[in-house]
């Protein structure tokens, strides 16, 4: 009896849900579900998009034909339709969640690395941590540490055998760079400098002619250290123009001391001036000046000989309109303006190390941190790890690591505006033919750090989307006004800090395109070219006026 009611009951089951079926596929019921349904949808669509604050990407759903189902599919087809489209929001929704904490951290890592640089302690109370709990910025030196080291290297005792800013083998550079740099050192420093009666000198300012940029005052004065080695006198510079502002403090102020350490000793220094102002000094020549000889010996006078005709066996690694340059009339005059220039930039102050701390860290923080955290995760988390101490590895071999870029980096330097009346000046297309040469080559070189006085080449660089450019923020030139006007808008300070960073930036990049019509350029690849980067080439889209 049971069995029979059971029967019963499971035959008025089917019947209902067969009867639920049919009505479910008609076509009325289908349009009801699907209305319902879609307004479902909709309200999801509406309620993702508050909750990513506009976000929303409509690459998630696409509003087609192909988002809805055909008219026959049954309920549970259009409801997990749904559920498919919903999991889809909700994905999307916490995979821009982890994207804006990403952001999140970035940002506050490359704010506590731009503190630290200002030393802004309010910037960390407020957080609640220490200086010690922020990760190394691996763009970032230790300028007080590093000058340390620099002076210390900087002495007799460690130029014996080597001198120690030399970087790359002897075939990276150009020929004899070591000895030489260790000759002109030891020169320039001789051990009895404060009580050696037969010792003497040459004492000069640095140029300051008007229209005299940076380039020509550096140029004129390896003029005056080839003068001063082949009469046997102790170079010392004097006033320094450029550095007479506020940010070079103390003694250093107006003084070339104040970007690179001094050509001298502080003994011979001392020494010098006493002797100056004696009469007899003068007349018998123990001291001179830059008014004992004439522009033609300052500019174009004899190369020192003592180590023969190195010159001569330079690599031609220079290419000019598509042929490299094997030799030239100024051939020697290139080889002692590259040793002279890396001689008087041998080592930064901590004011320079500050500068180019700067420099990097506008350009590169944001890439920096990101590397950081992919590495270390939340460093905020961390900071209560017990501190790590530095190992005999970091302090004895990694401590000479540069400051991290990214790399490889392609340095263009774009003269213009009055140059045009010493040399032929090139658009900024004609410089990116020659770096999409390079890049031919390297294929994964994709970024170029740009130094240009031109507001016009910064603003058409930019319709280069395949390239990522860095550059220094500071007004640039507009117009044909002259490069003394330009300077004196920006002010003494502003016109000779970012002019250097752009130099030595310049100078570590792995490749070079410039014009070597222009001086600045001229020296850039003097610094590359004993600074271990002769066999990366130099690109120039003309040639040095004078050969």
């Amino acid at each position: 009896m049971e069995a029979k009611g059971n029967m019963s009951m499971k035959s008025l089951e089917r019947i209902v849900s067969e009867k639920a079926l049919k009505l479910g596929n008609s076509f009325p019921c289908q349009i009801c579900v699907v209305g319902f349904l879609c307004g479902i949808c909709l309200t999801s669509l509406f309620l993702a998009a508050l909750t990513t604050l506009g976000n929303f990407e409509i690459a998630a759903f696409s509003f087609s034909s192909s988002a809805f189902p055909p008219c026959n599919s049954t309920s549970s087809q259009i409801i997990n339709m749904v559920a498919s489209i919903d999991r889809k929001l909700n994905w999307k929704n916490k995979a821009q969640t982890e994207e804006d904490n990403n952001d999140d951290q970035v940002k506050l890592l490359v704010s506590a690395w731009d503190n630290l640089l200002q030393n802004d302690e309010d910037f960390f109370k407020k957080l609640g941590i220490n200086k010690s709990d922020v990760p190394k910025a691996p763009h970032l030196e230790n300028c007080e540490e590093r000058t340390r080291v620099w002076e210390r290297l900087d002495t007799r005792i460690a130029n014996q055998t080597y001198p120690p800013w030399i970087n790359g083998g002897d075939e990276e550079n150009y020929p004899l760079t070591r000895r030489v740099q260790r000759d002109i050192w030891i020169h320039q420093h001789p051990l009895d400098c404060d009580e050696n009666k037969n010792l003497k000198f040459l004492v000069a300012d640095w140029e300051t002619l008007p229209g005299f940029g940076i380039g020509a005052q550096i140029a004129g004065m390896t003029g005056l250290l080839a003068i001063a080695i082949n009469e046997n006198r102790i170079l010392v510079a004097n006033h320094y123009n450029r550095a007479d502002h506020s940010g070079c403090k103390g003694s250093s102020r107006g003084s070339w001391s104040c970007y690179f350490l001094p050509e001298t000793s502080k003994e011979c220094r001392k020494r010098a001036f006493e002797v100056m102002k004696e009469r007899e000094a003068w007349e018998s020549g123990i001291v001179t000046g830059k008014q004992n000889y004439s522009s033609k010996e300052i500019w174009s006078g004899h190369i020192p000989k003592l180590w023969g005709k190195p010159w001569s066996d330079m690599k031609p690694t220079t290419e000019i309109n598509g042929s490299l340059i094997s030799a030239h009339r100024k051939m020697d005059r290139r080889w002692w303006r590259a040793q002279a220039v890396r001689y008087l930039m041998r080592f930064q102050t901590e004011y320079t190390c500050g500068l180019m701390n700067a420099a990097r860290h506008s350009a590169f923080g944001k890439e920096a941190a990101e590397i950081v955290l992919s590495a270390g995760g939340d460093w905020r988390k961390n900071k209560k790890k017990k501190k790590k101490i530095r190992s005999e590895m970091e302090e004895d071999v990694w401590w000479n690591h540069k400051a991290w870029i990214p790399r490889p980096m392609l340095s263009l330097h774009v003269r213009m505006g009055d140059k045009a009346c010493e040399m032929r000046v090139a658009a900024l297309e004609e410089y990116m033919r020659l770096a999409d040469r390079i890049r031919e080559r390297f294929p994964e070189l994709n970024r170029i750090w740009l130094s240009t006085e031109m507001k016009e080449v910064v603003d058409r660089s930019k319709s280069y989307g395949q390239w990522r450019f860095y550059y220094t923020e500071v007004a640039r030139q507009v117009g044909n006004k002259s490069m003394a006007e330009y300077e004196a808008s920006l002010g003494r300070e502003m016109s000779t800090n970012y002019p250097l960073v752009n130099f030595l930036m310049a100078s570590e990049a792995d490749f070079f395109v410039g014009a070597l019509g222009s001086t600045w350029c001229f020296l850039i690849d003097g610094m590359r070219n004993t600074g271990g980067k002769v066999l990366s080439g130099y690109l120039s889209v003309n040639k040095d006026r004078f050969w």
